[in-house]
């Protein structure tokens, strides 16, 4: 499982009486955020934000690597973070990676170093999730409404669009366009032109054209913008006197124009454009224009709620069981229509045999138990596509559907669990884990084939007691002799599995 935050010592009676406090780390392309929120009466309270630019995006290359000048800045960075986490001593912390991360290859030992700088895991989500999580972030920051919002976000990167409804996101998309990837590919050396722009511009366009049909097919839509980008172009505008509120086409084209009074980016500098963001606007400039005419946009309000607000919002709904992996996994039920009876049963099984080995085996957190409640429950969805090697069509959909709430390493370690339920379990699978999750993932692996097994009548007979013994190397498991006797396939699938279990250095004893 994902290796725990750094252990810190008991806390004292003072300590212990401390507020709540909880954390989101945001990685993104061109800086890094930490929120620090604090949990008053059930009542989140904003009290911390730090943000650093350390352009991550611009080090690195097309083969995945990245520079050791950025790799540095960003290893500074997230000590500097994980120094001020372990001084407020917050309680719970969520840190996500975003494009820039997505991309970088992984063989590299980036993220371990960077996790060990932070005290705390990092998740890399993919860009429909870092959608989903902005538009969170979004709602929690502004009024409520029932109308339909489309939010956009302008990343280094990436560009997030999303329309919802509410709370609800209706369409989300991640484009692989970003403020630093644009300025890169069509300023790259420093100048400023017409001729630049116009083509940055018509790569916007190329981008936007097969998604723009999702987002502009309705009407009395709110548009909201969020993050640097579009918060400094309206940021600039007011300071210019161009705009007093929001933004519209008309802003954005006065300051191309403004930008263009300068020959280089070196030169550029606006009221209210910080030295930093000017190194990177007119990409960013670029893409904002041609999402107002692709999406057919009047005026944008701005929120100043993102990623990062959205991870803070979405750890607070795991701590208040409202987590949003569970309704991806009630979702994919539905949609795939799983036997849930047979669900239940498999799940039932899992979580009594886990329950006895959970210590011996060390287990440390709750995770593995959801883990293992999430694959019971999928564990059959690939039986829409054909019966005949389902857990491989299962393992594939868990890998690579949108799941919304899911890392992509936890999405990776369910179709693992999805594809080794039956048959011989491929040890370049079990490898292919971080390291840290091989051994429990292994053992969870073990128990849903169990759990499986016991479970292949599809019948509501209740099981019969079982006593479950773990050992560092294998475990046994007791049935009352009677029912054994009157079940011998049951009894030669263990044999089966035993065999099985055998092939990889593990133990089933079963009496």
């Amino acid at each position: 499982m994902p290796k725990p935050p750094v252990v810190a010592d008991p806390p004292s009676l003072s300590e212990a009486q401390r507020p709540e406090l909880i954390a989101a780390v945001d990685l993104g392309s061109n800086s890094f955020h930490m929120i620090v929120g604090e949990l008053r009466h059930g009542q989140l309270a904003i009290i911390d934000r730090i943000r650093e630019t350390v352009r991550l995006a611009e080090g690195l290359s097309v083969n995945g690597d990245l520079s050791v000048e950025a790799r540095q800045r960003a290893l500074d960075c997230l000590s500097r973070f994980g120094e001020r986490l372990r001084d407020v001593h917050a309680d719970n912390v969520r840190a996500a990676g975003t494009s820039t991360i997505r991309r970088a290859r992984e063989d590299t030992n980036f993220l371990s170093e960077a996790e060990a700088r932070l005290g705390h895991p990092i998740e890399v989500i993919s860009g429909i999730e870092e959608a989903r999580l902005i538009y969170t972030g979004v709602t929690h920051s502004l009024p409520p409404t029932d109308g339909l919002r489309l939010v956009t976000d302008i990343g280094g990167g990436s560009t997030e669009v999303i329309l919802g409804e509410g709370e609800q996101p209706i369409a989300l998309e991640s484009l692989h366009m970003g403020c630093v990837s644009m300025t890169e590919r069509f300023f790259s050396d420093g100048k400023l032109t017409r001729a630049s722009f116009e083509k940055a511009r018509m790569a916007a366009r190329l981008e936007l054209r097969p998604v723009k049909a999702f987002f502009r097919g309705k009407t009395n839509i709110e548009a909201i913008g969020t993050s640097g980008t579009i918060l400094s172009t309206e940021l600039v505008a007011r300071e210019l006197g161009l705009s007093e509120r929001g933004i519209t086409l008309g802003t954005i084209e006065a300051l191309i124009d403004r930008v263009l009074t300068f020959d280089t980016i070196s030169e550029l500098t606006l009221t209210g454009l910080t030295e930093n963001r000017a190194q990177v606007w007119p990409g960013g400039l670029s893409i904002l224009a041609e999402i107002f005419t692709a999406l057919r946009i009047d005026e944008m309000r701005i929120s100043d709620g993102a990623l990062r607000e959205g991870l803070l919002y979405d750890l607070l709904g795991r701590l208040q069981h409202e987590d949003a992996r569970e309704r991806t996994v009630r979702s994919m039920v539905s949609r795939y229509q799983v036997d849930e009876e047979q669900a239940n049963r498999v799940g039932k099984t899992a979580a009594d045999i886990l329950a006895q080995c959970f210590d011996a085996w060390g287990f440390k957190s709750d995770l593995s138990k959801k883990m293992l409640a999430w694959a019971a429950c999928l564990h059959e969805i690939g039986i829409d596509i054909s019966h005949d090697g389902y857990q491989r069509h299962g393992a594939y959909i868990a890998e690579y559907a949108d799941m919304p709430g899911f890392p992509r390493a936890e999405q990776r370690f369910l179709a693992n669990l999805i594809r080794s339920q039956r048959h011989r379990i491929e040890k370049s699978h079990l490898d292919a884990l971080p390291r840290a999750w091989r051994i429990p993932g292994f053992r969870l692996i073990v128990i849903l084939r169990l759990a499986v097994l016991l479970n292949r009548s599809r019948n509501d007979a209740e099981m019969p007691p079982m006593v479950v013994n773990a050992s560092e190397s294998g475990l046994s498991i007791r049935f009352d002799p009677d029912w054994l006797a009157a079940n011998p396939l049951t009894l030669a699938d263990l044999e089966r599995e035993r065999a099985f279990l055998a092939e990889l250095g593990y133990t089933l004893t079963v009496a």
